[in-house]
């Protein structure tokens, strides 16, 4: 397996998932191997490696991005009343794919 887990697993197929949200090119899952009580995972079904990789053409991509995180987001928050929107970047990036946690709760592990 390469250092992208989305794109090898989760758009593949390979690894179900629970979807919360789908579009043409944004989905939104619960984590496959959550750290929190409520952990949901934001990806673009194209591959991007990073926020920082991203071009001006990729704008429209990142405004739907954000659009799907947002409506996550509000879910969340309205059923917990909080959440947490994250995204990794360097060492701290374990899967080499663009993507954003919404999470709730005190971490579990």
């Amino acid at each position: 397996m390469t250092e992208d887990f989305y794109c090898d697993e989760v758009l593949s197929g390979r690894t179900s998932v629970k979807k919360v949200l789908e579009t043409d090119n944004v989905l939104a899952y619960h984590h496959t191997r959550p750290f929190y009580p409520v952990h949901i995972i934001t990806i673009l079904k194209k591959h991007i490696s990073s926020l920082l990789t991203l071009d001006e053409s990729d704008n429209a991509l990142l405004i739907e991005l954000m659009d799907v995180v947002k409506k996550v987001a509000s879910k969340v928050q309205s059923e917990h009343g909080a959440c947490r929107v994250l995204t990794n970047l360097g060492k701290y990036q374990d899967s080499k794919h663009l993507h954003f946690h919404v999470f709730y709760g005190e971490p579990i592990r």
